[in-house]
């Protein structure tokens, strides 16, 4: 796939074949508007990157989300399917998915079922379980990044911080949210992308089956070294399939007790 360049005769209302009707949302990079296709109906979710307006480093981190997004397929990964520009303007044609973020469902609902956060959970490692077997971690995981669609199956969304890891190789960039980093990008340390992708599962996991976060504070100095001790609380109520699971992927790593690898994750 590459980057088509529109005309100067195209209207600002249309994108390609796309014809863009309301807003769907507002986010660092620009509007997110709805797109449908002007043959065929089909309904697209349009983001709109002013160039001029963005800083080098923001600019870099949509650049790597089109270049990782289109290496990427999969039922639960949100599918990029175009990309357009002109001088001042990128236009990236996604997959327009309408149930919202998971964040959002959540707090609707308070705690899942685990049957529930079972099924929520399966979808997104099978997806991060994907991208890694082709050296992608994502490193933003979080319900805010995770889209439902109308049948309320996961998208996993926003690979702006994504990064390739090959090998044994580390990476070095901290990145990610507080609440869902594991200890190790938390210290600034070289880290494993994909153990840190396993670690913000676990914590997914935990508020999808708990209604809250294992790790919260109002002060930020605070919350990180709750991160950093690795130690929390565990419900009763959360089945002992979860809990082990749980224990196991949010794991504070030492040579004799070494996180869950996500491979493990999927055969649970």
């Amino acid at each position: 796939m590459s980057s088509k360049e529109l005309t100067g005769s195209q209207s600002a209302q249309y994108v390609g074949p796309y014809r863009l009707e309301k807003t769907l949302g507002k986010g660092q990079t620009g509007l997110v508007k709805l797109g449908i296709h002007c043959i065929t109906g089909q309904k697209v979710a349009v983001k709109i990157v002013n160039r001029e307006k963005l800083s080098e480093s923001v600019l870099m981190k949509v650049e790597r989300e089109i270049a990782i997004l289109k290496l990427i397929e999969h039922p639960h990964v949100l599918k990029l399917h175009d990309v357009y520009e002109n001088n001042k303007y990128l236009y990236l044609v996604l997959e327009h998915v309408s149930g919202g973020e998971l964040f959002d469902y959540l707090v609707k609902k308070g705690r899942l079922t685990p049957k529930e956060a079972r099924k929520f959970f399966r979808q997104i490692i099978s997806a991060l379980d994907f991208c890694h077997s082709h050296s992608i971690c994502h490193r933003d995981l979080k319900p805010e990044n995770l889209l439902l669609d109308e049948k309320n199956n996961i998208r996993i969304a926003d690979f702006g911080m994504a990064s390739l890891q090959v090998g044994d190789s580390l990476l070095e960039t901290s990145c990610g949210s507080p609440h869902y980093a594991c200890p190790e990008v938390i210290r600034g340390e070289k880290y494993d992308g994909r153990r840190a992708d396993v670690w913000s599962c676990g914590v997914i996991l935990f508020a999808l089956l708990v209604g809250a976060l294992p790790f919260d504070h109002d002060n930020l100095r605070q919350l990180l070294e709750k991160v950093k001790s690795g130690v929390f609380h565990m419900p009763h109520f959360i089945p002992p399939d979860c809990q082990a699971l749980l224990k196991g992927m949010i794991e504070v790593p030492t040579p004799d007790t070494p996180r869950l690898a996500l491979t493990l994750c999927v055969t649970r």
